[in-house]
């Protein structure tokens, strides 16, 4: 079982990395039309944030994106870029506000057609990231609260983490990929809420440096990180336990692939290196799929995402550890950046509360996650 996971892990990144070539040969067209409107948008109508979609010969903007510029203007502008036939803008709704072909005003696109690729701002220190955030990744970078109750001794636990992914400077590459540099930071702690004053009980701290790079549908990461783990003074107080200096720097390197809208796999691999304890073993292994709903409801803000994430230590003689996470995931139209996420989340494994690396525990929960 879990050299089988392992290996079914390796097999998804060696598809990947053999179709990345293809991946990019086929978008090129794409890409060049992309590019080329982008730059009318930006030079002609001052519009710095926009999705574009392309997709062949057809070019698809949101309405809430031209800032008060004339829809119809926009239109004659892209129609003359070679390569483009068709150009329609949609509302947040997917109705037709304006479009190359008259008669399909006032009609309403598919959700299908609906899928906007994201545009990614440039420069220092854009917005966003080219690698999306692991939903199910208990200890991903991001801004959560949550509550957690443990099985094995019926503990009532509260969960807070402060952090979040920042891109310090993306260029797009000749291809129209996307190259990203930034940093990653953290603090993840628990607290014991049976305790009259709700006792502080462990805190990890995690930065890291991260390049990424992004085609199309196709996304990597590569991490350099350091994490250290501290116990709470008022649990140590309270309980007479051995405390482990549990510290060390790492690398790890990650791949995901958007089939479809709906469908996201990923998986990777890490190291660790100037460990303490000393005979922490260095090698893990990490994969996962992430669910969503294509169709949103209440304002099109709205959509079901279900997520599962598996992680396998050699420390821990590759056994799984696994958390899954579903609920309602909240977001503006037309935006790929902000989300933020009520989910439901199950827990089962090693825990991933550093000074409790060696435990086994099983916990399930609320949880409110935010993604900037």
């Amino acid at each position: 079982m879990k050299l089988t996971t392992v290996t079914k892990i390796l097999k998804v990144m060696a598809v990947l990395i053999l179709c990345f070539p293809l991946t990019v040969r086929a978008a090129t067209r794409d890409d060049f039309i992309h590019g080329y409107a982008s730059a009318v948008l930006e030079r002609e109508f001052r519009i710095k944030n926009f999705s574009l979609n392309v997709a062949g010969e057809s070019v698809r903007l949101t309405s809430e994106d031209l800032a008060g510029v004339d829809p119809n203007k926009v239109i004659a502008a892209l129609m003359t870029i070679e390569g483009i036939k068709k150009v329609t803008i949609v509302d947040s709704r997917g109705i037709v506000v304006a479009s190359s072909t008259p008669q399909e005003q006032g009609t309403k696109v598919t959700v299908q057609e609906q899928t906007i690729k994201p545009d990614y701002e440039l420069g220092f220190l854009p917005s966003g990231n080219v690698f999306e955030p692991l939903v199910a990744d208990p200890r991903w970078p991001r801004f959560s609260m949550g509550y957690r109750y443990f099985t094995d001794d019926g503990t009532h636990v509260g969960s807070a983490t402060f952090g979040e992914t920042i891109a310090l400077y993306r260029n797009r590459g000749a291809s129209g990929a996307f190259g990203e540099l930034g940093f990653q930071a953290a603090v993840s702690s628990i607290f014991d809420l049976s305790a009259p004053s709700s006792d502080l009980v462990n805190t990890d701290f995690f930065v890291a440096l991260q390049a990424s790079y992004r085609a199309n549908d196709l996304s990597t990461m590569f991490r350099i990180f350091h994490q250290s783990s501290h116990l709470g003074d008022e649990f140590l107080l309270r309980n007479r336990i051995d405390r482990v200096n549990l510290s060390f720097e790492g690398v790890d390197l990650k791949l995901s692939y958007r089939f479809f809208d709906w469908l996201r796999l990923y998986g990777g691999v890490g190291y660790l290196f100037n460990v303490d304890p000393s005979d922490l073993n260095s090698w893990s292994t990490q994969g996962g799929i992430e669910l969503q709903t294509p169709w949103r409801f209440w304002h099109d803000s709205t959509r079901f995402i279900t997520a599962l994430d598996i992680q396998n230590w050699e420390e821990h003689k590759w056994s799984t550890a696994f958390s899954v996470r579903s609920g309602l995931q909240f977001e503006r139209p037309g935006s790929f950046v902000r989300k933020i996420r009520l989910l439901f989340e199950y827990y089962k494994g090693h825990s991933p509360n550093g000074q409790f690396f060696e435990n086994k525990i099983e916990y399930f929960g609320p949880g409110l996650y935010l993604d900037f």
